[in-house]
């Protein structure tokens, strides 16, 4: 969330402050430190506010449907139902589909919807071309957040080392519209363009004998179709982006103490604060519980008691400790955000109040 310089600790708003307020929250971090967790979480939270919360899930796994008590997440958004006096649903981003849905928004007939469609080229990149997840996870919040159907849409973004690459998708399609190339290759060959086109055709023809000539073909077939959409994109494309720096949108970085994925956690912040952007929340998770004794005195215990549960209490004593160390170095970094501290919890998220629980865990206090 874009803003001023770091707020001072009484002015910081709590996990549940942003949970009440917020209109979208962007869920970003490295894979395997329970992002989709917290992002459902989050959304549930909201809902035993009263709020309409709906989270967008890139996850492909069913453990967090099985949570929520459904046999699978669609592309549309599901209902949950449960003890919360607002509404929760979920769904899981299916990139091509919402693609699909994107190029008949945005085209002039039925019969252009259809033609792209139908590209082969079209098949390829709306599948398979790199950064093609994160511009339809950006496109999906667009959708949700302008239907007017949901107060909060929590956002569970694509596991990627590049925090910017969600907040760069949305310029991804327009660059390549920008392009010299794609405006020659939709003109005709005459007049100024002349000279350029044959730079594009030596190019085109170099490509054609490597990526050969039907994929070429295809390609010019595809970008000649497009012609008179790219205005819907770019319009698109530009209020996306003001959304995601809008104040009614936080961002949260979620880590675990870990040490490599507090590297990773560290990274994304720098790479936040280089686009004037600023993590509202660090949700840390699996964190191991303090325990009234310290770590010094839990090893002299264990110097004179070797072996046994003196042993363990100092392994998790020291375990501990080193955590705080890891968490109170990564919040230097984030001085303007809040912090939720999740427990490791004895198994994992299996079910509805499990997930409840963590949801009450990070609005707490």
């Amino acid at each position: 969330m874009s803003g001023p310089a770091p707020a001072s600790m009484s002015t910081i708003p709590s996990y549940r402050d942003l949970a009440e307020r917020c209109e979208v929250i962007v869920c970003c971090g490295t894979g395997g430190v329970g992002k989709t967790t917290t992002a459902a979480a989050t959304a549930m939270a909201a809902a035993a506010m009263g709020r309409r919360a709906a989270v967008v899930t890139i996850d492909p796994a069913k453990r967090l449907a099985d949570a929520l008590g459904i046999g699978e997440l669609g592309n549309d958004p599901t209902v949950i139902e449960g003890p919360w006096p607002g509404t929760l649903a979920a769904l899981m981003l299916d990139t091509k589909a919402t693609f699909d849905a994107v190029v008949r928004r945005h085209a002039g007939s039925d019969q252009q919807a259809e033609t792209i469609l139908a590209n082969r080229f079209y098949r390829n990149i709306s599948t398979s071309l790199s950064g093609t997840q994160d511009y339809m996870a950006v496109e999906k919040l667009a959708e949700l957040h302008s239907s007017g159907e949901w107060d909060l849409v929590v956002v569970d973004t694509p596991p990627t080392r590049d925090a910017l690459a969600f907040l760069e998708a949305p310029k991804l399609l327009t660059r390549l519209l920008d392009n010299p190339i794609y405006r020659v290759l939709i003109s005709p060959s005459k007049g100024v363009l002349r000279a350029v086109n044959r730079a594009a055709t030596s190019v085109v023809r170099q490509l054609s004998r490597v990526v050969g000539a039907e994929v070429v073909d295809d390609a010019i077939e595809f970008f000649q179709a497009f012609q008179g959409m790219e205005d819907g994109f770019r319009e698109r494309a530009d209020a996306t982006l003001t959304l995601l720096g809008a104040d009614q949108t936080a961002f949260v970085l979620v880590a675990s103490p870990r040490a490599d994925t507090l590297v990773e956690a560290k990274y994304f912040l720098d790479r936040l604060g280089k686009a004037d952007l600023d993590a509202a929340a660090v949700v840390v998770n699996r964190v191991l519980p303090t325990l009234s004794i310290d770590a010094a005195r839990a090893a002299e215990l264990q110097a004179l008691h070797p072996g046994g549960p003196v042993q363990a209490l100092a392994d998790h004593a020291a375990a501990a400790a080193g955590d705080d160390d890891r968490i109170v170095d990564l919040l230097s970094a984030a001085p303007g955000a809040t912090v939720a501290r999740v427990p490791l919890l004895p198994s994992d998220v299996h079910d509805v109040d499990t997930l409840r629980r963590i949801a009450e865990l990070l609005t707490e206090g």
